[in-house]
């Protein structure tokens, strides 16, 4: 058995998601156990940790025994030993930082959105394919479970014709005053990149073109329901972001038929259902909700006949009226998943399915649809090429 090293420089894992999802969840364990190739090639995964703050760095080095790290980003993107540069930071530094990883031959694993403009997205798209380097962007809920389950039932034809999809997505996020707010204070502050649109839109382009098919419109309504909040400091600021947005988007389905989407995404919203994301989807012959783990479906021959009565209270379980969705298979931590599978492209030189042309369409309907909102009109969306 052969083996090598792959070099991973992570710049952001002082943040909540580079920290706990891409560090802990997933290159920790991996650094631990090795990536096994097609071939048998064992490939020994070692990160070189990068942020600004020289304590906070150092501080998670030593907790999780990660020999290197630094602060000097230029010195890390210099260093011929780095193969692979990954970047969580906040999204206002992150198109720079990914065209000087790119300029330096790295390939580049990263959050989104990848740039705060559609021109800036399309051009990083355009420098990684022309330096020929292996560029990924994290796509975490199509490898969710409950998503990898809604996609099998797609694949395999069990709704017939698709007619629609519904998403609920959110919680109460709270204000900072009396509470922390479990989310950061720039979030809410559209000067510093924050905004449900500009967050949520890009993952919603992925997972309905990873469900179903390519988003032709967009019509959106963009919010601040809560204008005023507290930062870590216990200040108080004005919120400029939008906390909600509402979108209906036309999509092409599997065969090419209309399918009417619905996704509300709101940080101002108590939960009443079983998790903080669900996606519904109705066709002619069977529909499913799926959230993060689990998936429901209802076929047709199964499907109860309600009747409209007002004047009586409900006596059946409608809940109860659908079968769960088994995984038939181990399916791991989604975020883990994707970075297996972006590292074996990475070193086989090959492109990975979910790449920067991919985040630029995400970007491309964050734009969109903040625009539908503040001309309150339906959208439609060009096609982007490089």
């Amino acid at each position: 058995m052969t083996s090598r090293t792959l070099r991973i420089a992570m710049n952001g894992i002082t943040g909540r998601m580079g920290y706990r999802q891409h560090l802990v969840r997933s290159i920790l364990p991996l650094r631990d156990s090795g990536l096994e190739l097609a071939d048998g090639t064992r490939v020994q995964i070692e990160p070189i940790l990068v942020g600004r703050n020289e304590a906070k760095v150092r501080e998670i080095a030593e907790q999780h025994g990660v020999e290197q790290w630094t602060t000097d980003v230029d010195a890390v993107l210099s260093d011929p030993g780095i193969d692979v540069y990954f970047d969580a930071q906040v999204t206002s530094r992150r198109a720079a930082a990914l065209t000087s990883a790119i300029k330096a031959g790295k390939h580049i694993y990263t959050e989104k959105p990848t740039a705060e403009t559609l021109d800036q997205a399309v051009e990083l798209a355009r420098l990684a394919r022309d330096a020929g380097v292996t560029a990924g962007v994290v796509h975490d809920k199509l490898y969710l479970p409950g998503l990898v389950k809604l996609r099998r039932l797609v694949d395999e034809g069990f709704f017939g014709r698709i007619l629609s999809l519904r998403g609920e997505f959110g919680y109460w996020v709270f204000e900072g005053d009396v509470q922390p707010a479990q989310r950061p204070s720039w979030n809410y502050r559209a000067q510093d990149g924050g905004g449900m649109t500009v967050d949520m839109f890009c993952h919603w382009n992925y997972v309905l073109e990873g469900l179903l098919g390519p988003v032709r419109s967009v019509t959106a309504k963009a919010v601040t329901h809560i204008p005023t909040r507290w930062d870590e400091q216990g200040q108080e600021y004005q919120a400029t972001a939008d906390d909600a947005a509402y979108g209906i988007f036309e999509v092409d389905g599997p065969a090419g038929e209309p399918v009417i989407a619905q996704i509300n995404s709101s940080w101002a919203v108590r939960v009443y259902r079983d998790e903080l994301v669900e996606f519904q989807v109705d066709g002619t012959h069977g529909s499913a909700v799926a959230g993060l783990n689990r998936c429901v479906a209802q076929q047709r021959a199964h499907t109860p006949k309600p009747v409209w009565n007002p004047d009586l209270p409900v006596t059946e379980s409608f809940r109860d009226q659908w079968q769960d969705v088994p995984a038939n298979g181990d399916l791991d931590n989604g975020f883990k998943a994707q970075w297996e599978e972006f590292l074996r492209d990475a070193v086989a030189g090959r492109e990975h399915r979910f790449g920067l042309l991919s985040a630029a369409r995400g970007v491309q309907l964050a734009e969109l649809g903040l625009q539908s909102s503040a001309e309150g009109r339906r959208l439609d969306i060009p096609e982007i090429t490089l």
